[in-house]
């Protein structure tokens, strides 16, 4: 019989994201879609192409009236913080969009909670942009000629 091999385990850490220099910023972008239904934050790399995550408020509360709600956007930013540092992304860009069309063309209420979350989780903001859809000539709006009669 001959001798046994001994293998020895070397543990590697396991890095995900790209290789980065010391003190270098890696961005992505990070929509946040706020109307007054439901609030989502979905980050994308720079192209947004490639998702790294996708969190909204109806996933963090229970109640259908909460989704849109700042605290649930709260959560769902410190949600997608967690995320990010865990791939080693340092910085984001804000793309902030409302319904927009020929809806109501001003963000819902947790817009500036997911964008203050983002940034007190320690997320560095570098531009922040409006995309809400704005219409050159809109279909219309509903509610009938005489508008909606409470």
């Amino acid at each position: 019989m001959g001798k046994k091999k001994v293998t020895s385990s070397k543990t590697e850490e396991v890095r995900l994201g790209p290789q980065l220099r010391e003190g270098e910023e890696l961005f992505a972008v990070a929509h946040i879609y706020a109307s007054f239904n439901d609030t989502f934050v979905h980050v994308t790399d720079l192209s947004g192409r490639e998702t790294l995550c996708r969190v909204t408020g109806g996933m963090k509360v229970k109640a259908d009236r909460d989704e849109s709600s700042p605290y649930a956007a709260m959560l769902a930013a410190q949600d997608v913080v967690e995320r990010l540092k865990r791939i080693h992304v340092t910085a984001v860009h804000i793309k902030l969009r409302a319904k927009g069309g020929n809806g109501t063309k001003t963000p819902g209420p947790g817009a500036a909670s997911a964008l203050r979350a983002l940034a007190r989780g320690g997320i560095k903001i570098g531009r922040i942009e409006d995309v809400t859809p704005i219409p050159t000539d809109s279909t219309r709006k509903k509610g009938g000629r005489r508008g909606r009669r409470l």
